[in-house]
């Protein structure tokens, strides 16, 4: 009987180790964390994350063959596969800082693991780390060792939240690293084991440890740079008069470069990609690469600027000033279909509308005032430490109100501001919410899920990303 832990019961290691247990009955899997709320929230009816199919999964393993603990040591000492997904938050001073992964979760887990082991164990990363992070583990296993041998192996998740759970079910590939001695090898098929239950021989890829964590950093950042690269078209149709969703869509007809990921919008977020890609920035930087390293800077530069631009558009449509006007949002997740506001763009555009004095209301159907006060509060990077260690949210932001209901968010509003991609946006009744609102009404849809010529025959002043400039917004400049 194979006994796994998993060290870290986040959007990582509760979701993968849930389905590892449905797919492997015969396996014991235990998710431990230091968080007992966190854990409550696990064993209760309420998860701690919204993840469409997990409740399913969770109920059906859990106190079967699925566990989750906070009693880290226990079965730490027990387990012969662990897992580590632990927070590697951007380090915020000292060396790196703004960039560099900071590793002081990862390495308390593995000097944990050192301790109270008695037994040969395989260690696995499954959260992202730099490249070489699976080196600096293995020195601190080995100089603590007693006489136990580990093997390090690097196991990176390509999970997208909203479709985390099929991404489960059904991955693309199943990515193990391992160093390429007899033990390493014979670590890497005890794991790939474990996932042959379910996922088809072809689709898990064996590499070298290195290969492995920057195949994860390298994904993401391709990943972002096609979000970057059809958000910086959208500045150039807006300025022309093309029509950034005929662009993308020709474009992604080209079976080289395909479809995805080719949806213009206010910007990314997301708990990965920032992040993943200030590390390879980082990594660069160290290994004496500068010019790689800014050809990768660029893709957060325009993300920035995709954010800021969006935030000029409304201050300068509203006669250059917002200060004491109600703007709603609707939509603060970074993307439909999760509660996770981690980098969301939500953030960065109603910091910049409060820094220009506007009273903001927020309706998004998944995520709490608590979280959005706490997110707007907060100083860049906290978000990815542990809740105790973030700095406790000064008095909530008073120009800020949280409402559970698109049609009150937007009651005598001057604009709207569409931030998340929910499909309920798509089916309001916009004619009632013009009635409610003070005119000129506005709407700026930074993810493109209205119809702008419908909106304008209500009577509504339309900015929609990428696309044909209302004759308003013609003359008005698209950065101050």
């Amino acid at each position: 009987m194979v006994k796994i832990c998993c060290i870290g019961a986040g959007y990582v290691g509760g979701p993968t180790m849930a389905v590892i247990a449905l797919k492997c009955p015969a396996i014991d899997v235990v998710v431990v964390d230091i968080s007992v709320a966190r854990i409550a929230a696990w064993n209760s009816d309420q998860l701690p994350i919204y993840e469409p199919g997990l409740d399913d999964v969770v109920k059906q393993c859990r106190g079967r063959n699925l566990f989750f603990s906070t009693d880290i040591e226990k079965h730490v000492h027990e387990a012969d596969i662990i897992f580590v997904s632990v927070n590697t938050p951007t380090k915020t001073r000292g060396l790196g800082a703004g960039k560099a992964a900071d590793l002081t979760y990862w390495e308390s887990a593995a000097r944990m693991i050192a301790d109270v082991a008695k037994s040969d164990k395989i260690v696995v990363e499954k959260s992202t780390v730099p490249v070489k992070t699976a080196e600096a583990i293995e020195k601190i296993l080995t100089h603590n060792s007693k006489g136990i041998r580990y093997q390090i192996l690097s196991n990176p998740e390509f999970l997208a939240e909203g479709t985390a759970i099929q991404d489960l079910f059904n991955p693309d590939r199943v990515l193990i690293g391992g160093r390429e001695t007899p033990e390493g090898r014979k670590a890497v098929q005890a794991l790939k084991q474990v996932y042959a239950n379910w996922v088809p021989e072809d689709r898990i890829l064996t590499t070298n440890l290195w290969s492995a964590e920057l195949s994860k950093l390298a994904a993401n950042a391709f990943l972002a740079q096609r979000i970057s690269s059809v958000n910086a078209i959208s500045a150039l149709c807006e300025a022309t008069g093309a029509n950034v969703a005929e662009v993308a869509y020709a474009v992604g007809k080209d079976s080289r470069i395909g479809p995805k990921f080719l949806n213009a919008s206010v910007g990314f977020g997301g708990s990965c990609f920032q992040k993943d890609i200030l590390n390879l920035v980082y990594i660069c930087e160290c290994n004496g690469l500068p010019e790689v390293a800014n050809y990768w800077k660029q893709v957060i530069k325009i993300n920035d600027y995709q954010k800021s631009r969006f935030v000029n558009r409304v201050v300068s449509s509203m006669f250059n000033t917002v200060a004491g006007k109600k703007i709603a949002v609707l939509g603060f997740a970074f993307k439909k279909d999760t509660g996770d506001t981690r980098e969301t763009p939500a953030i960065d555009v109603c910091k910049g509308l409060l820094g220009d004095k506007a009273k903001i209301s927020i309706y998004d159907p998944q995520v709490t005032e608590d979280q959005i006060q706490r997110d707007l509060a907060m100083n860049k990077f906290d978000w990815d430490h542990p809740v105790h260690l973030q700095p406790m949210s000064p008095t909530a932001v008073k120009a800020v109100s949280v409402t559970w209901d698109a049609y009150e968010a937007t009651k005598g509003a001057h604009g709207v501001c569409i931030l998340t991609e929910w499909d309920e946006f798509r089916k309001l009744d916009y004619a009632k919410i013009y009635q409610s609102m003070q005119k000129p009404a506005f709407v700026f849809d930074g993810r493109n899920v209205v119809d702008p010529e419908e909106l304008r025959e209500i009577g509504f002043i339309v900015y929609s990303i990428g696309k044909p400039l209302d004759p308003w917004l013609k003359d008005m400049p698209s950065v101050v």
